[in-house]
């Protein structure tokens, strides 16, 4: 099919990953019959990005068991997939964008689903061969390509992309460093009980971390050869991977107009402030309910998927707004980190449960009121945790602290 010339759709999603999928998914089953088409940088049809990091990179799922549906499923649904097309201009007016090959695709309605890039580093060296980020398949494929002639990697970033690929590579025999330039790995996500826990997780399987350091630049001849810290130390290494998260891909809708810097300014139904266009997912920053109202981006699977739900279900006249608990979860080594609600802002923390043992909690309150869990290993905690981030919970601290009562006997007996 020749996607040059002009074509035109009822709706057209950009972007293919969770939220893009999930929103043509969700379309399909309110009973919409228009024509859909989505639009995405990528070469495969939608897949789910979590893995990547964690069983993709490990070879324990072959691509095609993360695909978000089989690839006959697109068909099946009558729904166009426009796959290697990179949108770089939106009209609003004219309700037509435009692709990096010059052509022209008219809609009715418009979704932005186009996530991020992974963010780069802008030292000198970043684009050295053996430098690599953690967001696509092809990403990760040229990485498992490269790792037989690797001996020691430095994985730049402390976040969790970094820690799942650390853990990934260790156990292929790799030697690690991990560079974090605050003073904890997972500093803007958790308090400081999880990130010392994981840290001493990863000092055990023979990772070593270089906390409070940045990176002056990469160096090498044509090909990664070493990180160089800003104090000099010079990390050897034949592999750099640099995990700093992402830049929302929004530049389009911005210069169309849009209101948004970091990410597109959204309301509770998913609409940015260009008629006919919703965002959603990585992208959108949109106020919400259990960050105490503030304007954030989510990155997670759970507000890609429940973001594009709201938004189909607006499309199709429902009346629905978007309240979802946010949830999350990391694979390292033979822990599960299931997280419930956000920490920004907790004023206290409890744990629960030894984290010697390897299965514990963290439980973070804000004004004395349940605003998330941190759960290692703990699958009941994260279940039975929900209700009490959905309802702003006030439990006694020492209730909290014991391990031995199950979170679902403290609410809604607790005194609120």
């Amino acid at each position: 099919m020749n996607h040059n010339a002009h074509s035109s759709y009822d709706i057209v999603i950009v972007g293919t990953g969770h939220a893009g999928a999930q929103a043509a998914i969700a379309l399909r089953q309110e009973g919409f019959d228009g024509t859909i088409a989505m639009i995405g940088e990528e070469a495969h049809p939608p897949y789910e990005r979590p893995p990547l990091s964690k069983e993709y990179l490990a070879g324990d799922k072959p691509f095609e068991r993360i695909l978000i549906r089989p690839e006959r499923f697109w068909e099946e649904r009558a729904i166009t997939l426009r796959l290697s097309e990179q949108v770089v201009a939106v009209d609003a007016e004219a309700r037509c964008l435009t692709t990096a090959a010059g052509a022209v695709v008219d809609y009715g309605t418009l979704i932005w689903a186009a996530g991020g890039h992974a963010r780069r580093l802008t030292c000198e060296g970043h684009d050295l061969a053996g430098v690599h980020g953690v967001r696509t398949r092809a990403d990760v494929d040229r990485l498992i390509a490269e790792l037989p002639a690797v001996e020691q990697v430095v994985v730049i970033g402390g976040g969790y992309i970094g820690l799942e690929a650390a853990a990934v590579l260790t156990k292929f025999g790799k030697s690690v460093t991990i560079v974090e330039a605050q003073d904890r790995v997972l500093a803007r996500v958790a308090g400081e009980a999880l990130s010392r826990f994981y840290e001493a997780e990863h000092r055990a399987h023979g990772v070593t971390f270089r906390l409070n350091e940045s990176v002056a630049c990469i160096e090498g001849e044509g090909a990664v050869s070493g990180v160089r810290l800003a104090d000099g130390t010079v990390l050897p290494c034949q592999m750099a991977i640099v995990g700093i998260g992402i830049v929302p891909a929004v530049e389009p809708l911005i210069a169309a107009g849009a209101t948004g810097g970091n990410g597109v300014a959204i309301d509770a139904q998913g609409r940015t402030s260009l008629p006919h266009i919703y965002a959603i997912g990585d992208c959108a920053a949109h106020a919400n309910d259990f960050a105490d109202g503030a304007v954030i981006r989510l990155e997670s699977v759970q507000n890609a998927h429940d973001q594009a739900t709201v938004a189909a279900r607006t499309i199709m006249g429902r009346d629905v707004a978007y309240h979802a608990v946010p949830w999350f979860w990391s694979n390292q080594y033979d822990l599960k980190l299931q997280t419930v609600g956000l920490s920004i802002g907790h004023d206290q923390t409890i744990v629960r449960g030894d984290p010697a043992t390897r299965s514990f909690s963290v439980v973070y309150l804000r004004g004395g009121r349940v605003i998330a869990l941190d759960c290692v290993n703990a699958m009941r905690d994260f279940v039975q945790g929900k209700a009490l981030v959905a309802d702003g919970a006030t439990v006694p601290v020492e209730a909290l602290a014991d391990a031995s009562r199950p979170l679902k006997t403290l609410w809604p007996l607790a005194t609120d």
